[in-house]
Formats: structure tokens, C-alpha cells, sequence
């Protein structure tokens, strides 16, 4: 009479001929945690000096405003003290909304930077990660045949 074969422990050897590499999934959870260290630090480094900006931005203006609010001898410097005032905050806004351009140009490039650096490492740890796993499924499909073949 046949020897029935065991469902269980042929799904049990099936599973144990495939190992699990573990090391290719660390490896993609360093190459991401890298990654949104350097994207966290871009972005930090962006709101600082966007803050520094502003912060120039709010003092300068509340001094111009000090100058503008002092009192005059005559009627007509109160309208050349707005006038003064306003040219100056124009300029200062200009120059202001430049530098925040700038800071958001340089966020871009290094995002842009960042983004293909990872995809190259990601790409490579990808397809490391495949060649193993099929090298260990073709040794493993070999292992499992010839295993088999022998019984």
C-alpha cells in the first residue's frame, strides 16, 4: 500500500527550503530612514533661515515705523515720512520675497538631488535584494526536486 504524504509537513518543508532574508528589508529600512533624515534636515534648514528672514524682516520694519511715527515740526514731513516709509518697505520686499525664492530654489534642487540619490540606492538595493531571492528560490526549488526525486 502507498504511503500517504502529509499535507502539513509537506507545506512545512516547502516553506523552510525558501529562507527569508532579512537583511535585504533592513537594508531598504536604512536606505529610507536616510532618506527622510536628510529631506527632515532640507526642510529644517529651509524654516530657519525663512524665519531669519522674516524675523530681519518684522525689526527693520517696526524701527522704520518708530522713525515714521516721531513728531514733526511741519505738516508736509508727516506725508514725506509715509512716502519714505512706504519706498523703503517696497524695496525691503522686494528683497525680502527674493531671498525667500532663493530658499525655496535651494529646497527644490536638494530635494530633486535627494529624490535620485535614493532612487539610485533604492534601484541597486532592489535588485540585490531580487538576485538573491532568486538565487536562494532556484537553490531551494533544486534542493525541494531532488528531495523529492530521492523518496
Amino acid at each position: 500500500m502507498a504511503k500517504t504524504q502529509d499535507p502539513t509537513a509537506m507545506m512545512k518543508d516547502i516553506m523552510g527550503a525558501f529562507p527569508v532574508d532579512t537583511k535585504a528589508m533592513e537594508d531598504a529600512f536604512k536606505t529610507t530612514a536616510t532618506l527622510n533624515e536628510k529631506l527632515s534636515g532640507v526642510a529644517l534648514e529651509a524654516a530657519e533661515k525663512s524665519t531669519e528672514i522674516s524675523a530681519k524682516w518684522a525689526k527693520d520694519t517696526l524701527t522704520k515705523l518708530a522713525d515714521m511715527s516721531k513728531a514733526k515740526a511741519e505738516p508736509a514731513d508727516y506725508a514725506k515720512a509715509m512716502t519714505d516709509f512706504a519706498s523703503a518697505q517696497a524695496e525691503v520686499a522686494s528683497e525680502n520675497m527674493a531671498a525667500f525664492a532663493e530658499i525655496a530654489k535651494k529646497v527644490q534642487m536638494d530635494t530633486v538631488e535627494l529624490m535620485m540619490a535614493a532612487g539610485k540606492d533604492i534601484s541597486e538595493d532592489a535588485s540585490a535584494a531580487v538576485k538573491k531571492a532568486t538565487n536562494d528560490a532556484t537553490a531551494a526549488a533544486k534542493k525541494a526536486t531532488a528531495a523529492a526525486t530521492s523518496k
